[in-house]
């Protein structure tokens, strides 16, 4: 398996659209971070959360959810530290914006699947406004939720791109570092 991968041409990053990309996902992980939809650098690439400029790597490390910062090309090493990703949605557009209410909803089915198959203690959501629509939740604000998610217990985290101005790097750390903390009984990710 090659850790590095080549920076995608503009050329790739077109024909990325609608592409999808591999969870990252086993049996009884302590958390599953569920993205909105992958990125056409992410698609290019085959990495989770790959643009330059995003923030999710870095937050997962400042919050205590691996014990060194993972490169994009690392992201098959999570679940050694106990966590797993996905998406909300499989298909790879430049913008989350490009999703309509439609598929956030249809895409909440797929989630609940794929959740009672692994059985991962947390469900971490990157992105309030994707939670809000997809759960239909409207006045959902960040933090632990009431209620589960198909046997999951469920957390919001503000969505890690470089493009989300209302959450600064030390504003994601500090939110990735609440849920490991209000979490951290109980956890069964070890260190590879």
């Amino acid at each position: 398996m090659t850790l590095e991968f080549t920076r995608p041409s503009r050329a790739d990053l077109a024909a990325a659209a609608g592409r999808r990309i591999p969870d990252i996902l086993k049996p009884h992980l302590d958390f599953v971070f569920c993205g909105i939809n992958p990125g056409l650098y992410s698609a290019a690439t085959g990495h989770h959360f790959a643009r330059p400029g995003n923030r999710f790597w870095p937050a997962l490390h400042a919050g205590g959810f691996t014990g060194r910062l993972l490169r994009p090309c690392e992201d098959r090493l999570l679940p050694g530290w106990g966590s797993g990703l996905t998406n909300l949605v499989g298909r790879a557009t430049a913008g989350a914006a490009e999703l309509s209410k439609a598929e956030l909803i249809e895409g909440l089915s797929e989630l609940e699947k794929k959740i009672r198959i692994y059985r991962p203690r947390w469900l971490a959501v990157l992105g309030i406004g994707a939670f809000r629509t997809a759960f239909q939740r409207p006045r959902a604000s960040l933090g632990r939720q009431e209620g589960g998610f198909a046997g999951a217990s469920v957390w919001v985290l503000p969505n890690p791109s470089g493009l989300n101005a209302h959450h600064q790097p030390d504003q994601l750390a500090a939110a990735f570092r609440a849920l490991r903390r209000a979490t951290v009984s109980g956890s069964r990710g070890t260190a590879p």
